[in-house]
């Protein structure tokens, strides 16, 4: 059962918290057994939004599959490197020294710099205090005006709302594209991606419309994505004719249902290749018989064109 234990310090920012707090309490009530603890120096934590928290202040035992997360903190009230003392820094960088991933939100990057994990490493920060922290942490490479950064796990992203799209890239990392679709929706929020990948998955980018068939034949595809979906079972499962749910598919999405898993299919390979595997492996993960077709619908897919998966 994994912990994700947040550090908090005085005048933490609430939504540098309660974004990644809620993406994984949301996970672990459908299921995924993830466990949180907040710590800190003091047991009262008072907030830049006026109200405290209550926090332990002993650390629990850590394990590689536990995450660490720092939220962001008012600069003005500690300067940006904010009042993280020794012990904690310590475990943060013990803690990535044994195989843990090590987060931060906003100004939290300062703490991962003053443990010596950014060293070496791209990273990033909330644009107010970016080229503060390349000026303190000469060896790191800042990334700017990017949501996050993921480099040998340590995670960095802006700050505020960009914490809730990092927590769902590390669901996602973790559990598959599905379960993090299925936390956003329940958040009512876009999943999002950083870097070489998409910004919006296409989970999210195809769900902006009303129609209850389209979103139930979705579910299916989401969760279903690698499987075999013959047309007939997914159109009975939505109390549909096959020809109409392949007309509201359209209508909704502009994607045929065959096209929209197969673009599923596409992302997460990407994802995988971006993390190391070779296409084959990827084709094999996705569902593909054989990486063919993968290089055919990657030759096809452009980032953002989604229209040329329509037939």
């Amino acid at each position: 059962m994994p912990r994700v234990v947040f550090l908090l310090v005085p005048q933490v920012h609430l939504l540098d918290l309660a974004g990644p707090a809620q993406v994984f309490s949301t996970a672990a009530d459908i299921g995924y057994d993830y466990r949180l603890h907040y710590v800190a120096e003091a047991d009262e934590v008072p907030t830049v939004q006026g109200v405290s928290l209550r926090a332990d202040t002993e650390w629990p035992e850590l394990d590689r599959g536990d995450l660490v997360v720092v939220p962001g903190w008012r600069p003005s009230a500690h300067g940006p490197a904010g009042p993280v003392g020794p012990d904690d820094l310590r475990r943060l960088a013990d803690h990535h020294a044994a195989g843990g991933t090590v987060a931060s939100v906003c100004a939290g990057a300062f703490a991962l710099g003053r443990a010596g994990l950014l060293d070496g490493r791209r990273c990033t920060t909330h644009h107010e205090v970016q080229d503060e922290l390349a000026r303190r942490h000469r060896a790191a490479r800042v990334v700017r005006d990017v949501l996050y950064v993921v480099d040998d796990r340590v995670v960095t992203s802006a700050g505020i709302a960009s914490g809730i799209d990092v927590a769902l890239h590390l669901v996602a990392t973790r559990h598959g594209p599905s379960a993090a679709a299925r936390i956003a929706r329940t958040l009512v929020v876009y999943a999002r991606r950083n870097g070489h990948e998409q910004q919006a998955s296409a989970m999210m980018r195809h769900r902006s419309h009303l129609s209850d068939a389209v979103h139930r034949a979705q579910d299916l595809i989401d969760a279903r994505y690698s499987e075999p979906l013959p047309l007939a079972d997914l159109a009975a499962a939505c109390g549909v004719a096959e020809r109409t749910l392949t007309r509201l598919f359209r209508q909704a999405t502009g994607l045929t249902p065959l096209g929209y898993q197969q673009l599923l299919r596409v992302e997460r390979a990407e994802h995988l290749i971006g993390h190391g595997a070779t296409v084959a492996a990827a084709a094999r993960a996705v569902g593909f018989t054989d990486a063919r077709m993968l290089r055919r619908l990657r030759a096809r897919t452009r980032p953002g064109d989604t229209l040329s998966l329509a037939s």
